[in-house]
């Protein structure tokens, strides 16, 4: 089957492969010996926020002092605390 690639790089594949590995909003992709791999995923969005806090390293003291900092800054069409 082929699918075309669009002027702005773009790729849709057909409706009979998505539907045969099931809907997926995200799609892993690899290349892997000059072929294009794709491998549905899915993800819960609470999953993403606790991988991306994970490959940062934060914790809770980290997140605090970030809430603490965002709460000392002045609110939109506020002026700056002299």
């Amino acid at each position: 089957m082929l699918a075309k690639i669009t002027a702005r790089n773009q790729l849709r594949l057909p409706k009979s492969i998505t539907a045969s590995v099931g809907q997926a909003e995200y799609y892993d992709i690899e290349v892997r010996d000059g072929q294009i791999i794709l491998t549905p995923v899915r993800i819960q969005r609470g999953d993403a926020v606790r991988a991306k806090l994970a490959e940062l390293d934060l914790d809770e003291a980290d997140i605090a002092a970030a809430v603490d900092w965002s709460r000392s800054l002045p609110a939109a069409g506020q002026a700056p605390a002299a």
